[in-house]
């Protein structure tokens, strides 16, 4: 194999492998608040303002019909709504209710304790470094998705 190839699969291995640990650490945290991690994720995309089905899996980097299981999931157990979308008749907005968002406090103050303590392991500068890094990743990704 070739250092290009080797070091493709190496980023590969890694992002998987980092995946693996960001889902553990989020059911850990959601869990006490009754909720799974995909949950929350589904949730937190919705936090700030309702997004069709669609919508949220393209932010979330997810498949539409894993989060249209998951948002009926939500709107099953009362976590959130669905509203009417004024742009498109048929791709209803989701939005949180009271007790969705009520849900999503309680993890809160543990979601805080774990970044500080990870921003204290790594270091500021580092983390906002490996931040800068994935969001390139990402970037190039995409552009090569577009363009292969």
């Amino acid at each position: 194999m070739t250092e290009s190839a080797d070091l493709l699969s190496g980023l590969a291995l890694g992002a998987f492998r980092l995946n693996g640990q960001f889902l553990q650490v989020a059911e850990g945290l959601a869990r006490p608040a009754g909720m799974t991690a995909a949950w929350w994720q589904v949730l937190g995309a919705v936090l700030r303002e309702p997004l069709p089905v669609a919508g949220i899996a393209r932010v979330m980097g997810m498949s539409r019909q894993g989060v249209q299981r998951i948002a009926d999931l939500l709107v099953e157990r009362g976590l959130a709504e669905y509203r009417p979308n004024p742009a498109h008749r048929r791709a209803k907005l989701l939005q949180p209710t009271a007790a969705g968002r009520e849900s999503v406090a309680k993890i809160t103050p543990a979601h805080q304790e774990l970044a500080d303590r990870l921003v204290a392991e790594l270091g500021e500068e580092t983390a906002h470094e490996c931040l800068a890094a994935l969001h390139r990743l990402s970037a190039a990704l995409h552009d090569l998705g577009e363009h292969p």
